[in-house]
């Protein structure tokens, strides 16, 4: 006859230590609750604390600007009577982020590519570990060194594009001068915005399931053609979403700006052309010797440029949520 051995269960855990276990991590997701609830409120609080000094300081401004804010040419709030507007502060801003992006955004999603796709393991660290350090560097060293640099280097590719781009009238150069033109500033805030574009779009390539490219190559397609069906469409938002960060720091630069353009109040669809002005080199160079009134007038274009950067960012998130593709779910 078999013996039969009894099988020992474990102990029983005591109520009272599963109750505690309970209320202990009940007490810690209402600790981690309350606190990122108030993180998001503190976040809306001081965006809202921000938006509220800027309208009341621009509305002070405004209200006794003698031209119209948005369409003057000119910018003399000490003048008698105060006159001043954003026109060509707008336009340079608007023109040279163009310019960076049209620049920046390809090759910082080329060198990406590279890094996660193609490049050997051996070159690819080395080189993810130099764009990344790119990122660092202050933007008055970026300043100093378009200046000393890249003003008297590009007088050969102006002329150039004059020669051969003239006819395109934007390429066009009209006046005699160094390069210190809206396209200066934009091929250096291309420089600028590169490795930010660059290391998010490598973030965002890498997370692409292993599977999908594997499945691509078992049915016979190409390297570009596995990049171009299953990298691409995964990481498209994230290339929209790092395209967004490198717009906003073009669009808020100061100093390499200030640094390398020559500002004048006009507006002219000659990119080569010595001149322009962005908002944000307008502030830098004339916030020491404004007075009260003139605080509160550049104060006034900073609120064009808050506005301008939550409709770019604003606008960057609703072609993400419309497009159901962008958000690598499907590929």
């Amino acid at each position: 006859m078999a013996s039969t051995t009894p099988i020992e269960t474990p102990p029983a855990r005591p109520a009272a230590s599963r109750r505690g276990a309970t209320s202990t991590g009940r007490v810690g997701d209402k600790v981690f609750l309350g606190l990122s609830r108030g993180s998001g409120i503190l976040l809306l609080v001081i965006m809202a604390s921000i938006a509220v000094f800027l309208s009341y300081r621009s509305a002070l401004a405004i209200s006794k600007d003698e031209g119209n804010f948005f369409t003057t040419f000119d910018w003399n709030p000490a003048g008698s009577p105060p006159v001043f507007g954003i026109a060509v502060l707008l336009f340079g801003t608007v023109i040279s982020s163009i310019i960076a992006m049209a620049i920046a955004v390809p090759i910082a999603v080329g060198i990406a590519l590279f890094i996660s796709h193609y490049a050997p393991r051996r070159l690819a660290a080395p080189l993810a570990y130099v764009v990344d350090l790119l990122a660092a560097v202050p933007s008055i060293i970026y300043g100093i060194w378009g200046a000393l640099f890249l003003v008297p280097y590009l007088n050969g590719l102006n002329l150039w594009l004059d020669e051969y781009l003239g006819w395109t009238y934007i390429f066009e150069k009209t006046e005699v001068g160094v390069a210190r033109s809206l396209f200066t500033v934009g091929i250096l805030l291309a420089i600028m915005i590169l490795p930010i574009v660059t290391s998010v779009s490598r973030e965002v390539f890498l997370q692409v399931p292993r599977m999908n490219e594997e499945a691509a190559l078992a049915l016979g397609a190409t390297r570009w053609e596995v990049i171009r069906m299953s990298v691409l469409p995964f990481g498209r938002s994230g290339v929209i979403s790092a395209s967004m960060l490198g717009l906003g720091r073009a669009l808020g630069e100061t100093m390499a700006v200030a640094t390398v353009l020559s500002p004048s109040f006009l507006i002219s669809l000659h990119i080569l052309d010595p001149g322009g002005g962005t908002f944000a080199q307008n502030i830098a160079a004339k916030f020491d010797e404004a007075n009260q009134f003139g605080r509160d007038a550049l104060i006034a274009s900073g609120l064009v440029l808050f506005v301008l950067t939550l409709l770019v960012n604003g606008g960057a998130r609703l072609i993400i949520a419309r497009r159901k593709e962008y958000s690598g779910a499907n590929a």
